[in-house]
């Protein structure tokens, strides 16, 4: 019998935590024509369109992996910042934004690649930042929205935005630094995270566009947020809003940025969503690859 005491293997337990924000559900802007919409999202970004909820003319719900857009049909809203997607074929999205653009000339709609990922720009505006699987940044993900980066005015604390994250709402947040410089980063689920990042460029006002996150302890940054004067709407039991970060130490706001937050007890919390791969048609059809494969195997 061998008495020699096996070394135990280390692991960063860390590294496995989420802390109280749970998941990053869908971010909402508006849009005015829901063709140009079906034009950019589905046909060219190659995403699938919620055939359950909001199968209509008024609203319109995108799935991308477990994540979604959601585009009410009035008005225009444009997120100060950028959503991050990644898609299975890079190529293949380059095909099919070539092949959407014919729908949607005279739109502010744009596409170029650039250092391994695809930039291209709604017809309203919206930028999207479309990357290839990434395991070594994106984890197992081949089909999702693994971040929603925004543009803050320079000069902004971003230790204060972390703080209000890490104090208010539970979350695990830090400071980090990249060839662009340092950026405030909130952890949204084991998949997607906020990023805040200063732009010396200038920003529009705030218009209704907004973000959706679930809490595990809902109602412990309720009554922080209450006690601030934060909340902006008491939606229902597994709802509530609020609009602005603010600085913990003196309430100042920070940076405005609607957050929908729901509770685990939300009925669509973890709901299935439908995704189709999109580069199946009538013409090339086997059955069983018609689905999209949100996640590496």
């Amino acid at each position: 019998m061998n008495d020699a005491v096996m070394e135990m293997p280390v692991f960063d337990r860390t590294q496995e935590d989420l802390g109280n924000i749970v998941e990053l559900g869908h971010v909402n802007v508006r849009v005015p024509d829901q063709s140009k919409a079906v034009a950019f999202y589905i046909m060219g970004l190659g995403l699938t369109r919620d055939p359950y909820l909001m199968a209509g003319l008024d609203n319109m719900w995108v799935n991308v992996g477990r994540g979604q857009f959601h585009l009410p049909t009035r008005g225009i809203d444009v997120l100060r910042g950028t959503t991050g997607l990644v898609v299975p074929d890079l190529e293949a999205l380059l095909r099919r934004l070539d092949g959407a653009k014919k729908y949607l000339e005279g739109t502010k709609f744009s596409f170029r690649e650039a250092d391994g990922v695809v930039e291209t720009t709604c017809p309203w505006g919206n930028r999207i930042r479309v990357h290839g699987p990434d395991p070594a940044r994106f984890g197992p993900m081949r089909l999702g929205m693994p971040y929603v980066e925004f543009d803050i005015p320079a000069g902004t604390d971003l230790k204060a935005i972390v703080k209000f994250y890490r104090k208010i709402l539970g979350g695990i947040a830090g400071v980090a630094k990249d060839e662009r410089g340092s950026y405030a980063w909130v952890s949204c689920s084991a998949e997607a995270r906020l990023i805040y990042r200063e732009t010396t460029a200038p920003l529009p006002e705030y218009d209704q566009h907004h973000i959706q996150i679930t809490l595990a302890d809902f109602s412990g940054p309720h009554k922080k947020l209450k006690e601030r004067g934060l909340i902006s709407e008491e939606s229902d039991q597994h709802q509530y809003r609020f609009l602005d970060i603010v600085d913990v130490d003196s309430n100042k706001p920070l940076f405005r940025i609607e957050h929908e937050t729901r509770s685990m007890r939300h009925p669509m919390f973890n709901r299935t969503f439908v995704n189709r791969n999109p580069d199946m048609n009538n013409r090339n059809f086997v059955p069983g690859y018609e689905v999209g494969l949100w996640a590496l195997n």
